[in-house]
């Protein structure tokens, strides 16, 4: 499991997207924690939403926690 802390460096949802992508590509599931932490609007927003959305469907996966403002999420890759 990919595991990525969205509260360190900079914190902003490339991460998020970056993080979800790579998950995607190698199949392994993703935890995300403590998303966009430092920012004045923390925790998903709805375009990093959607990008997880789509990762899912496409991939046949699942989303787990997957909401507008969610802190945390966690994304398996379908086969």
């Amino acid at each position: 499991m990919l595991k990525v802390d969205g509260g360190s460096h900079s914190g902003s949802g490339t991460i998020v997207r970056l993080a979800a992508a790579a998950a995607a590509l190698t199949g392994r599931p993703l935890e995300l924690e403590n998303i966009r932490q430092k920012r004045e609007k923390p925790g998903l927003r709805p375009q990093h939403l959607t990008a997880l959305q789509a990762l899912a469907e496409m991939t046949g996966g699942v989303l787990e926690g997957a909401q507008v403002s969610s802190a945390w999420v966690r994304f398996t890759p379908g086969g």
